[in-house]
């Protein structure tokens, strides 16, 4: 049976599994990090700068990663090579705390898993083609945000139960049932040309750079500029708010971090189905905007609730940011790229923009935080927001053909 030929529905079950454990195989200590530095010993400062040396990273690599799985044929093993190396890399950190081990951890980290993304877009892509992708996304993201619940909550528990190596070992199972997932996907069920975005009957062409993909395309331009100031303020909402709440209510700081994670997922599993359905009728662009709005208001909200209940309204918000872009992003990407051969680099592209921003954020906020206090911290990072609200309204008329059919 040839490429062509061979039914993607083997392979569905297995993609699904990979999203649901990818998500806290990714995370590992994470998401966790910042209140595992502070509890020995470590500031603010400090603890955003470590963080914006792996985002930075990982955003210069995304956009190779994403053109080296646009060439390969042998997509699964960018997940599977990435995979070990993100579980070894959190390793690091729990051996020694030292700044520099802790910074290559991160680096290791990020490096590993800036292909990852793109390799399961174009798994996914290669399988369903261009007319399932939108509903095929919409259940990965599904998936994905409900292993990222499930990982936060057992972290949580086990955290609290355990300490933090228990938080590790968790990542390490994830991991491997990960790798297992991704290795029951047929291989004859990804066809590598429509995993690129190619259409049928068209030669490969000419290769292109991630920038160049990004410059000679004004729509993914605009898109990749709107989020990178989307994530320059988003970026460091969810850690400095843990901080935040830790130091003045003295909270269990593995459970208060895994209940931030818990909410803004539950939230993320339903808001990604809902978008799957609304840009099948209606398009990207009004849900760009949903999410871009959500910023502002959820850096208010942090602001001046630094309670302990202030995580249900902080991360709801999240949840409607995170969860509209996780199916949109993509989406958008695949259709604005459509027939051009170069959709993974493009996705590549724009998370690398993208991560400009998320990179740059905790160092940002966490010095903000330092000198002037959290709450006004909160109020600056949402206000980055407002910078993507400009530029989506401002190019509507561009953007809006692009963002639908």
């Amino acid at each position: 049976m040839d490429k062509k030929s061979a039914s993607p529905a083997k392979g569905i079950w297995p993609l699904q599994a990979l999203n649901f454990f990818m998500a806290d195989m990714q995370a590992g200590i994470g998401p966790f990090l910042g209140v595992f530095l502070l509890a020995h010993g470590w500031q603010s400062g400090p603890i955003g700068t470590v963080m914006t040396i792996g985002g930075v990273a990982g955003m210069l690599m995304t956009a190779p990663a994403g053109a080296m799985v646009d060439a390969t044929s042998h997509k699964r093993l960018y997940v599977v090579i990435p995979g070990i190396f993100t579980v070894l890399a959190s390793a690091l950190i729990l051996l020694s705390q030292e700044f520099w081990l802790v910074a290559a951890s991160q680096v290791a980290t990020a490096v590993a898993g800036a292909a990852i993304g793109p390799a399961v877009a174009g798994i996914t892509l290669g399988m369903v083609r261009q007319a399932g992708f939108n509903r095929q996304n919409g259940r990965n993201q599904a998936f994905n945000h409900a292993g990222n619940l499930v990982g936060a909550g057992l972290s949580g528990i086990l955290g609290w139960k355990f300490g933090f190596p228990a938080v590790f070992l968790l990542a390490a199972i994830f991991g491997g049932l990960s790798i297992a997932s991704v290795l029951m996907i047929p291989s004859k069920s990804i066809d590598d040309r429509a995993a690129r975005g190619m259409k049928e009957g068209t030669s490969e062409g000419e290769k292109a750079g991630g920038l160049r993909v990004l410059l000679e395309c004004k729509p993914l331009l605009i898109l990749a500029a709107a989020l990178a100031f989307f994530h320059l303020g988003n970026g460091a909402m969810l850690p400095l708010y843990g901080l935040a709440v830790v130091n003045k209510t003295n909270s269990d700081p593995a459970g208060f971090v895994a209940m931030t994670i818990v909410v803004a997922q539950a939230v993320m599993i339903v808001v990604s189905l809902l978008a799957m359905r609304f840009a099948e009728k209606e398009g990207y662009w009004l849900i760009m905007l949903i999410s871009f709005l959500a910023l502002p208001i959820r850096g208010l909200i942090a602001a001046i609730v630094l309670q302990h209940w202030g995580v249900y309204p902080v991360q709801m918000l999240d949840g409607i940011g995170a969860g509209l872009q996780s199916v949109a992003v993509p989406g958008l990407v695949a259709r604005i790229l459509n027939g051009t051969g170069r959709v993974n680099v493009g996705q590549g592209a724009v998370i690398t923009v993208q991560g400009l921003g998320a990179s740059l954020s905790p160092a940002i906020g966490g010095w903000i935080a330092q000198e002037i206090g959290y709450s006004p911290a909160f109020v600056i990072l949402g206000g980055f927001a407002l910078g993507s609200l400009a530029l989506w309204l401002a190019f509507a008329k561009i953007l809006r053909p692009a963002c639908k059919d």
